[in-house]
C-alpha cells in the first residue's frame, strides 16, 4: 500500500515518504563489525507504510543488526538504508536524534526508568520531544487506557508484572503516535498468555496506520498472525512472504490471524 506523504512531514519523518516511497528500504546492505563479523550480507527489502512485518531467524542471524541500522546505531559498510525515501547513512549526526523521535521502540528487557512511576515513564517520551505540560496531561492518560494501565499510573516498575512492564514499554513507544514502531523480541521474557496480550496490543497500534516491525523467536505467534515474514540466516534475507509462517514447513493455514479477529491475509 503506497501513499503520498504530506508536505509538512518531510525529511527524516517516516510518515513523509515522498512519491510513495517505502517507510523502510534496504538496498544491498552489508554490515561488518569489528573483528570481521558480518551482521548483514547484501540484504535488500522494502516495507511499505501501514505494513506489519516479522523478522525471524536464529540468534545471530542479523535481526538485531537490521533494527540497529534503522536507528542509526550501526552504519552500513555497503548499500543504502532509507527511511521514508531518505538515505539515513547520509544524515549528519546532529540529525539522528530527530530521526529516532519518529520511531517507537519496544525492547525485550523493557528499559524502563526504575525509580519513576508508570505515568512518568510514559511522560518522559513526550518531554524529550518538547511537548507542553498540558499536552502531556492529555496524552499520557489516553495511552495508559489504551494499554490497560489506567489503574497502574502511580506504580513503579518493580511493582508490576513482566507483562505490565512490557505494556508500559509499548505505551511509551506509541505515545507520540510514531509512523514506525519496532519491537525487538517483545514477548521473549513472557509466558504464552501474556505474550498474546502484548501482540494484540501491537496489532492495535498497527490498525491505527503505524508500520510495525517485530523481531521475534515466537513461532506460535507468527503462525497465528499470518503477517509478512522476513527470514534471515547468517546475515542474508533467505525468505520474504507476504502472509507467511515462521517456517515454511510449519502448521497448516487454518491457524489464521485470530489475534486480529479478522482475515488471515497480509497487511
Amino acid at each position: 500500500m503506497r501513499k503520498n506523504g504530506s508536505k509538512e512531514s518531510a525529511g527524516t519523518h517516516p510518515a513523509g515518504a515522498q512519491n510513495g516511497a517505502p517507510v523502510v528500504e534496504l538496498r544491498d546492505v552489508t554490515v561488518v563489525y569489528q573483528g570481521g563479523n558480518v551482521g548483514l550480507d547484501g540484504a535488500s527489502c522494502a516495507i511499505e507504510r501501514g505494513e506489519f512485518a516479522f523478522l525471524v531467524g536464529p540468534t545471530g542471524c542479523g535481526k538485531s543488526t537490521f533494527i540497529r541500522l534503522l536507528m542509526r546505531q550501526v552504519e552500513a559498510a555497503r548499500g543504502e538504508v532509507l527511511i521514508a525515501g531518505r538515505d539515513i547513512g547520509k544524515l549528519q549526526r546532529d540529525k539522528v536524534p530527530k530521526l529516532r523521535r519518529h520511531i517507537g521502540v519496544v525492547f525485550q528487557d523493557y528499559k524502563l526508568l526504575p525509580n519513576r512511576t508508570v505515568y512518568d515513564n510514559v511522560a518522559y517520551a513526550l518531554q524529550v520531544t518538547g511537548r507542553s505540560r498540558k499536552e502531556i496531561r492529555q496524552k499520557v492518560p489516553d495511552i495508559l487506557r489504551l494499554t490497560g494501565l489506567s489503574t497502574k499510573l502511580h506504580n513503579t516498575p518493580v511493582q508490576l508484572s513482566g507483562g505490565e512492564q512490557q505494556r508500559v514499554s509499548v505505551a511509551r513507544a506509541f505515545v507520540n503516535h510514531p509512523p514506525l514502531l519496532i519491537a525487538d523480541e517483545p514477548t521473549g521474557n513472557l509466558d504464552p498468555e501474556t505474550s498474546v496480550g502484548i501482540m494484540q496490543l501491537l496489532h492495535r497500534m498497527y490498525r491505527t496506520g503505524t508500520t510495525v516491525i517485530v523481531a521475534t523467536h515466537d513461532r506460535e505467534m507468527v503462525d497465528r498472525m499470518r503477517r509478512r515474514v522476513i527470514q534471515l540466516k547468517e546475515g542474508r534475507i533467505v525468505r520474504d512472504e507476504r502472509s507467511g509462517l515462521y517456517r515454511q514447513d510449519g502448521p497448516p493455514r487454518e491457524l489464521a490471524a485470530e489475534l486480529s479477529g479478522s482475515t488471515s491475509g497480509g497487511a
